[in-house]
């Protein structure tokens, strides 16, 4: 299994940007779909992006689609989650999935990834 540690949560002022990272330590991170997910509390696990092993295919959650890109690099073991026009209901611990070696295919399914980082908090202000 990958570990997996995010970085770049903040609190940031509504309309602004922020980027979030992911950085694995495994060795097999570039044979693993990568995703993003949040959870607020009391609330389940929610899907925001996925992206391939190679990166060629992205998928979005409705929610953030068109403000949020989501973009690896192999060469780093790293992943991203570029966020603009942030919202107050962006407001999350945001979380870093791997799904495991060798499903590159996507998914927005919590169950479906096999490692986790331990999260990041976003606070976005009004």
């Amino acid at each position: 299994q990958e570990q997996l540690v995010e970085s770049g949560g903040g609190l940031v002022q509504a309309g602004a940007s922020l980027r979030l990272s992911c950085a694995a330590s495994g060795r097999t991170f570039r044979t693993s779909g990568m995703g993003w997910f949040r959870q607020t509390p009391g609330k389940e696990r929610e899907f925001v992006a996925f992206i391939s092993c190679n990166g060629g295919s992205t998928s979005y959650a409705d929610s953030v689609k068109g403000r949020f890109t989501i973009s690896r690099d192999n060469a780093k073991n790293t992943q991203y989650l570029q966020m603009y026009s942030l919202k107050p209901e962006d407001t999350a611990v945001y979380y870093c999935a791997a799904r495991g070696t060798y499903y590159c295919s996507g998914s927005s399914l919590a169950p479906d990834f096999s490692s986790w980082g331990q999260g990041t908090q976003v606070t976005v202000a009004t």
